[in-house]
Order: structure tokens, then sequence, then C-alpha cells
């Protein structure tokens, strides 16, 4: 096995950072060279390892060169299958359909359809918002404060993030996310989340209040990007009831929090909910690019070509996600990850670090919320976010052979994402080098 050189390494990274558009973001927080991988170890051309808490941002779910993953593929290229093939059916798309509809609620997929597209989450959100505004007649998209759905336009208008000026490429009404520890209605817990379901309700009930009906309404269950953010179930279920009572598409946007991620196969499940349309990617593909949309059947009313994607017929990502999703589902790691991702949590609140605003989540999907800790808190106990000590946190992790990245506001939200496959021996490892490097970064 080859491994390159320490001056290889050095000269790869510079001309990357020669070539490559300054876009990219990764590679700058992240000077590491990889040359192999197994399971949650990364191993870099420099000769040091390190453990894997990006996942590829959650699309690894076995983690790194799983087995059943390097088998699918040899299995497909072996027997020589056709590696493209637009949205013909093959053997392996018929796998990975059976066993896409086998981990959904049996009430959701009775009646679904899916539909291929392009190869990211944001295509699948684009093709999701699309699909309603045709099926209902209407304009427009009820969002969430601190939502991320991708970089597309139309996406990207639907997220809160500020990304400069753009032109809108859809109306969004902004609506309140529940946020206990930063409340956007600056009153926190059940009652912030219990306010902010009451001002959706009364807005959409409201024929006086400006808003139209929309065309859906989009929403993460535990939004990533925005800082690890779990909405709580009773909530859900409120979006859920006033988006039916007034024949709204619920789009449900499980890119990141999908197969086992959160400890239900998929995040929605946990509190009862059946959506309209489910947005998937990520960890459905076992690695390769794949994105799906998944609706009610009666809202299937594209017509023959109104939304395609030439990469929506990749063989190898098909054969490598049905493998993927049959061994999480047989396997239960949902249940694992639970289990391991209650660890974790327990394990993480216990650094009783003064740093440490919020510890959160579900699952293997967790958040540590950095804050000034000398400063004043709010009415609420939140301190400022401590953006520049989390940029140095995620620096001392990397020097102790562990990757994790930020988000959230400010960028001051340690994120955990480690593969479903995680052992108690690596999330113990994790914990201690993660106390290490906030005991070093602070």
């Amino acid at each position: 096995m080859t491994v390159l050189s320490r001056v290889d390494d050095t000269g790869i990274r510079n001309r990357q950072t020669a070539r490559e558009s300054s876009a990219r973001t990764y590679a700058r927080h992240f000077p590491i060279v990889p040359v192999r991988a197994e399971g949650m170890t990364v191993h870099g051309a420099d000769g040091r390892s390190y453990l894997d808490c990006l996942s590829g941002a959650g699309t690894l779910a076995l983690g790194h060169n799983h087995p059943v993953v390097v088998d699918a593929l040899r299995r497909t290229i072996d027997a020589g299958r056709p590696l493209h093939t637009l949205d013909l059916a093959t053997p392996e798309k018929d796998a990975f359909t059976t066993e896409l509809f086998a981990t959904l609620p049996a009430g959701f997929a009775r009646n679904a359809k899916v539909q291929f597209c392009g190869p990211a989450g944001t295509d699948a959100v684009e093709a999701a918002l699309k699909l309603t505004q045709i099926a209902t007649d209407r304009g427009g998209v009820a969002a969430f404060t601190g939502a991320y759905h991708g970089m597309t336009l139309a996406a990207l208008t639907a997220s809160g993030g500020t990304t400069g000026k753009r032109a809108p490429a859809l109306d969004v009404t902004r609506l309140p996310y529940p946020y206990a520890y930063r409340c956007p209605l600056g009153l926190g817990g059940d009652l912030g989340a219990h306010a902010s379901a009451s001002y959706v309700e009364r807005l959409l009930d409201d024929p006086n209040s400006g808003v139209p009906i929309p065309a859906a309404m989009l929403l993460e269950v535990v939004q990533g990007e925005g800082g690890v953010i779990p909405a709580p179930d009773d909530w859900l279920r409120r979006m859920r009831a006033v988006t039916q009572s007034h024949r709204v598409p619920l789009i449900v946007d499980e890119v990141q929090t999908g197969v086992g991620r959160t400890g239900t196969m998929w995040a929605h499940e946990r509190s009862g909910i059946v959506p309209d349309v489910l947005v998937a990617s990520k960890a459905i593909g076992g690695g390769q690019p794949l994105a799906v949309v998944v609706f009610r059947g009666d809202l299937d009313v594209w017509a023959p070509g109104a939304h395609a994607g030439t990469f929506r017929g990749n063989t190898l990502a098909m054969a490598a996600g049905a493998a993927t999703l049959r061994f999480v589902r047989e396997n239960d790691l949902p249940r694992h990850a639970e289990r391991i991702g209650a660890r974790l949590r327990e394990g993480l609140e216990s650094l009783d670090h003064p740093a440490i605003g919020d510890v959160r989540g579900q699952g293997l999907m967790l958040g540590v919320e950095l804050v000034e800790a000398d400063a004043e808190p709010d009415h609420l106990g939140a301190r400022p976010a401590a953006s520049a000590l989390a940029g140095r946190v995620r620096t001392e992790c990397l020097r102790r052979g562990l990757l994790v990245e930020l988000g959230g506001r400010h960028d001051a939200v340690l994120r955990l994402l480690p593969p479903l496959v995680i052992t108690e021996e690596q999330a113990d490892s994790v914990l201690e080098r993660l106390a290490e490097a906030l005991s070093a970064g602070a």
C-alpha cells in the first residue's frame, strides 16, 4: 500500500490552493490529504490517523469503505452493469427503491411515488418546491429561521443564512423555528415552541395577515447547519395539523437526518407525523451521489420530462445505497445510534466546561454550543456565541486526531456526526480528545 510522503502531502495541498476556487471550505479547516480510510478512521498522507466525526457531512452512515458497500460496488462493476442509465429501469434501481420503501412508515409508503433528480440534496429540494407549486397552483413557500436546504437558488432562498446580495428565486414567508437556547421570540423552552406554533397557526388562519397560503411548508426536523437544533415533537405535530387544515403540502427535508442518524430511521417518525413530501440524499447513496423526493401519490402531477437530471440513473449509487439501507435496517442501527448518542451526550454534558452553553441533538447528530464564559447572560441565560473559541477548539481537535466541524449561529456550535457504526470505545475517545481540545482552546 502506497502512502504519500510529507513532501507530496504539502505539494498536493499547495496545488489545490493554487488551482481550486475560493469556494472550498473543509480544505481550509482541515489541512490534511486523506489516502486511506476504514470505518471511522481516516489516514492522512502525513502519517497521522484521525477519528472522523464529519462522515462526509452525514453521507457515510456506515463509515468509510464498509464491506457491504464495497462488495456492492465490486459486484456491480464485475457484472458489467451500465453505470449510467438516465431513468431506465435496472436491477439496481429496483433493489434500491424496494429497500427505500421498506424503510418508510407504512402509511406513507403505501401510496408514495419516488422522483429521482440531480444527485445532490439541494436538487431534491428544488424538485420538491417545483412539484408542490405545480400541484397546488400556488407560489411561495413557508420556511424557517436557521434553515439550511442547499446552495441552488430556490433552496438557498428558503434557507435562513445570509448569502449577500441575490435575487430571490421564490417568495419566502420566514417563520420562527423553536430554539430553546436562543429563542427567536425571546421566550425559550416549551413556551417559545408554543408561541412559535401559535404564530404560524394565526398567520395562516388570519385572512388579513398579508401572507397568502403558500405552495408548501419546508422544514428540518433537526436543523443541522443551523446549529443542531431539534424541533419539539409537539411543535412538529402542530405544523402537520396546520398544514393539513390549509391543504398546504408539508415538505420534510431529511437530507442529513435520514437513514438512522437521529435514532429513528427517519427523524420525523419520532413525532408520529407523516409528511406529504420527503427529501432525501447523503446517506441513501452509501457514499455515492444520489438524491430522491418521495411524495404522496396524488401529488404526482409531473408531465413526462417536466423534471429531470442527467445523473438520476447512477447505478453505482443505487447499488451502494440499497446495501446501506438494508444493513441499517437489518442491524437496527437507529437503535445503536440512539444508545451511543446518549452516551456521547451524557459525556458532553458532564464536561461542565464554563464555555459550554448548551448540549443538544438526537442520536448521532449532536451539537455543543460554545459561549463567552465571562459575558453577561441574557434574560434566558444564554451568553454570546464564542466564534473564535470554537475555531480554536476545532484546530485543537485536529491536532489530537479528531475531525469536527462548526455550524450554527456565528459558527459557534461544534457538530458531531460520527458514522452509525461508531463503537463505545471510539465514542469515549471522541469525548477524551474533545475535552482536551476545549481546555487547550480556552
